[in-house]
């Protein structure tokens, strides 16, 4: 499907409106999307209001990328850690069906 027939969604960043390409069914995921991006750029810009909106959008998309590595990283030590238990509780029950 071309972007030209793709439904569209309004959102604002920094007081400005943008038109971005949306599936349907998916505009309550964009607003969210949005709205985070928007209180991260808020952040960085009013703690420094001399930085252009390009910065402040490299600035918050840099920040927001790190705190989703930070996420995958705690979400697979996780993940390690189940898996590890896992094991455990699988040879301990294993000893017990043992005659």
């Amino acid at each position: 499907m071309s972007n030209a027939k793709r439904p569209t969604k309004e959102i604002t960043l920094l007081g400005r409106s943008y038109v971005i390409a949306c599936d349907t069914g998916e505009e309550a995921k964009l607003d969210r999307a949005a709205r985070y991006l928007d209180r991260a750029m808020s952040g960085i810009q009013a703690q420094s209001g001399t930085l252009g909106s390009e910065r402040v959008t490299l600035i918050a998309a840099l920040n927001i990328t790190h705190e989703l590595l930070e996420a995958l990283d705690e979400h697979r030590a996780s993940d390690a850690s189940l898996n590890k238990l896992n094991d455990r509780l699988e040879r301990a029950l294993e000893k017990t069906r043992q005659p």
